[in-house]
């Protein structure tokens, strides 16, 4: 096993650790103190959507055991804590009156970080918009940008006094292509006009959120986290990278493009043409503010073909097979090396500020045996992948943090409860937490930085 100690020693010395999970993933108690119910609320009732008709009803009950929770964050050894707030906790029906319990939690929980030493970066944004906007369109509807702005505020306005670092939004790719393209996350849509919508509507409420969040609290670092795809051709064909460069602007140009460039990318306008979204004067200014930090959500390589068929919808691609030889329990080629080129590429093509890798991890389902989880093939991904992140930051790239997925195991979305992440085992049918082997080695790790949390307790 890799030693901590001495694999600390690639990083630099103010290197950020920590750990990151999501609202809808860990709380539960999801008709508590005022809160109503959420586009995934509703896709994981419907049948067929998420796998064992799993939902977050309770998931793994953290809005009750807070303080445990960040016991445990704080045992960790981690210098910081990445979660996400509700929205359907805070402005219940996304517009109109604000729940002062919803708020009163998220107080609760920064405040215990704080007590605890633990920085603070808080999502405004993890996929969970209030169901009720949904009659309007939901992110297809721009007046949801504006609904999304006073929330902003409204978080703000509460807790930005103590917030450390905040993210307008995490993967706006799953929001967008993932929900409203290829239907597996909610709402569920299958139609590129929605989709193309959704994509505008979030990048404009990405950008008035930014506005917003500087008016409330201009000294608090903004962000934007996301699922960057490292796209590589599956052979050296012409067709095959003109496909993956094609699969690079439909996958991260959508949102890397308006974000750091103020434009969309020229291909996706040239192929899509009127079917693009009105684009209104000032949107573009609106979404390119300058951002103080990014996030990169790293997992897989894609690998592409393309696809020649008459029937294919842009970016017009099909998979490419692995070329690495190992798989994570959820089907995910493990592929390091794609990581370092993809943060190579992307400082090639845009100007970006400061880098935090913001979620990386991967999916093992081992389960205890005499009260110990040797889960030595995530400990080996964890190795592998912030070796990478250690080199670019020796190649002078901005490496500024790594937020490991996830604190512990959690409602995987569309894979309901069937597949781990965690650092922590979760027994779903007592609560119980148990730190696997690779949290172990973590906390090690974390607790070698002068930044990081030294008193376990």
């Amino acid at each position: 096993m890799t030693d901590p100690k001495a694999f600390a020693a690639r990083f630099p010395g103010d290197f950020l650790f920590g750990v990151a999970t999501a609202a809808f993933q860990i709380e539960g108690a999801t008709k508590t103190d005022g809160r109503r119910p959420s586009i995934w609320d509703a896709f994981a009732n419907m049948p067929g959507r998420v796998l064992n008709r799993d939902n977050g009803d309770v998931a793994c009950d953290h809005y009750n055991r807070l303080e445990d929770d960040l016991d445990l964050i704080r045992e960790m050894g981690v210098e910081a804590y990445r979660f996400s707030i509700a929205w359907p906790r805070i402005i219940p029906e996304g517009t109109g009156r604000i729940n002062e319990k919803g708020l009163d939690f998220y107080d609760r929980l920064v405040d215990g970080c704080k007590a605890r030493g633990i920085k603070t970066f808080a999502t405004l944004y993890h996929w969970d918009l209030p169901l009720t906007l949904m009659g309007d369109g939901g992110w297809t509807a721009r007046s949801t940008a504006y609904a999304f702005q006073r929330y902003a505020k409204v978080v703000m306005a509460r807790l930005g006094d103590r917030l450390d670092a905040v993210a307008t939004f995490n993967e706006p790719w799953c929001s967008v292509w993932l929900s409203h393209l290829y239907g597996e996350h909610a709402p569920g849509e299958r139609n590129m006009e929605a989709a193309l919508a959704a994509m505008h509507t979030t990048n404009l409420a990405h950008g008035l959120a930014v506005e917003a969040i500087r008016h409330v609290t201009p000294n608090v670092p903004v962000g934007l986290v996301l699922n960057a795809h490292s796209v590589i051709p599956g052979s050296d064909s012409d067709e095959d990278k003109a496909a993956a460069e094609r699969a690079f602007d439909f996958h991260n140009g959508a949102f890397f493009g308006p974000v750091f460039k103020g434009e969309y990318p020229a291909s996706l306008i040239e192929a899509l043409g009127d079917r693009m979204p009105k684009v209104e004067e000032g949107d573009l200014a609106v979404i390119s503010q300058k951002l103080d930090w990014w996030g990169l959500n790293y997992y897989t390589p894609m690998r592409v073909l393309d696809d020649a068929s008459e029937s294919a919808e842009y970016p017009a691609t099909r998979p490419a097979p692995f070329v690495g030889k190992t798989v994570t329990d959820i089907g995910w080629e493990v592929y390091s090396p794609a990581m370092k080129s993809l943060v190579e590429d992307l400082y090639r093509r845009y100007e970006l500020p400061d880098c935090y890798v913001s979620e990386n991890g991967a999916a093992y389902n081992m389960t205890p045996a005499g009260g110990e989880i040797d889960d030595q093939p995530r400990l080996d991904y964890y190795v592998d992948h912030l070796s990478v992140v250690a080199d670019l930051a020796a190649d002078g790239y901005p490496m500024k943090g790594y937020f490991a997925w996830s604190l512990m195991d959690n409602f995987e979305w569309a894979w309901g409860y069937s597949m781990r992440f965690g650092l922590v085992h979760v027994d779903y049918e007592t609560q119980e937490r148990t730190v696997k082997k690779s949290g172990k080695w973590y906390r090690e790790l974390a607790s070698q930085f002068p930044g990081g949390n030294h008193k376990p307790g």
